[in-house]
């Protein structure tokens, strides 16, 4: 019974992270899911409630959204994407919140609105050519580039200059706490 608690909890979490908020559409789904899962169980026992319950869910997506999607153009492994983008943009939740999963009373324009916001390719890529050109960096990289050399050049005047930078700060400090 543990197990298919944590089973139960699972799905509640996948259809809250799909939006799905209404309680009473959640646990329809939810019991549909486990049902679905207990036949598998009867089957096969040595498989994890769990597991069983989230491949079910995604399976009942991704048919879901195969039929209302209805694009012949996308490719199986693709209709899980496709299907959450266009529900997550088309703000099919919350405007129609017992219509998710729902095979029988989809709205058409919850289903319009679907097919609407499916994702399409964006244009052919085209190459075009670049010519490299030197970067100008102006007169003050030019300074500061001949100052790091210098410094590079003198390790002694670079141990000087930080030793002076380190007591001006001190020096900073002490007289703005005072």
């Amino acid at each position: 019974m543990e197990a298919w608690n944590a089973a139960y909890v699972r799905v509640e979490d996948y259809l809250r992270a799909h939006r799905i908020h209404n309680r009473l559409h959640q646990s329809r789904l939810i019991q549909a899911v486990l049902e679905r899962a207990a036949r598998r169980h009867e089957t096969n026992p040595a498989l994890e409630p769990t597991t069983l319950a989230a491949e079910e869910i995604e399976a009942a997506m991704d048919e879901w959204f195969a039929g209302i999607l209805d694009d012949k153009n996308i490719p199986p492994d693709r209709i899980a994407a496709a299907g959450r983008v266009a529900l997550l943009i088309s703000d099919g939740p919350q405007k129609w919140p017992y219509a998710f999963l729902d095979r029988h009373h989809v709205p058409p324009d919850f289903a319009r609105a679907m097919r609407e916001s499916s994702m399409q390719a964006g244009p052919d890529m085209q190459f075009s050519n670049m010519v490299p050109r030197p970067i100008d960096f102006g007169t003050i990289s030019e300074a500061a580039g001949e100052t790091l050399e210098r410094f590079e050049k003198w390790p002694v005047l670079r141990t000087l200059v930080l030793w002076a930078v380190f007591l001006a700060t001190l020096l900073a400090i002490f007289r703005a706490t005072r």
